[in-house]
């Protein structure tokens, strides 16, 4: 794994047996292109980084106080027939990139016109405490701040039952990254991972 902190520097993990295939060792210091050339010479690339963000402190504080829109709520099983038209209108794509699910952990949703037009869910990774959100909104009610309320009560939800919320896009993602800073997140690192061709 390897986090890159924006204007601090950056921090690699690997297996010992990874490390040891690309010649690196513990506590060193590496640049980009080199540490490129060690993975290759391991055989192993990395996937792809994401940006990642988490509310800071006063920002949990505001969003704990926070009461969500009417039109924002949980979701639940029975909420199936609203859920599965939504997932029909959404482009098939967004709805892989998103991993927006109704039987996730967490799942909150957000209407308009009668129907849903906007879903977030989360799931906690395993052994921790971090709640990862993927959400996705219809394209014909995007920019109007659905997503931006879905977000924040699903983050609030995950928060008073004592989860941190992660919000990860890829580096390449102008508006899923707007969206987060508009939600009140905040950057904290770059972060890839090797790849699993498995």
């Amino acid at each position: 794994m390897r986090l890159d902190l924006p204007g601090r520097g950056g921090l690699l993990t690997l297996t010992p047996e990874t490390a040891k295939r690309a010649g690196l060792d513990a506590g060193g210091e590496i640049g980009q292109a080199e540490l490129d050339d060690a993975l290759r010479r391991a055989g192993e690339a990395l996937n792809g980084a994401d940006h990642l963000f988490y509310y800071a402190s006063d920002a949990r504080e505001t969003l704990r106080e926070e009461t969500p829109p009417v039109q924002v709520r949980r979701l639940t099983a029975d909420d199936a027939e609203a859920f599965a038209a939504f997932a029909e209108a959404a482009p098939e794509d967004d709805m892989d990139d998103a991993f927006v699910e109704l039987d996730h952990w967490l799942v909150f949703g957000c209407f308009a016109d009668g129907r849903l037009v906007a879903a977030a869910s989360m799931y906690p990774w395993s052994g921790t405490t971090f709640a990862d959100l993927g959400v996705i909104t219809l394209p014909e009610y995007r920019g109007r701040g659905y997503a931006r309320q879905t977000v924040r009560a699903i983050c609030a939800h995950a928060l008073s039952l004592g989860y941190e919320p992660q919000y990860r896009c890829q580096l390449d993602h102008d508006a899923s990254a707007a969206l987060a800073r508009a939600a009140g997140l905040s950057r904290f690192a770059a972060w890839d991972v090797v790849r699993d061709d498995d």
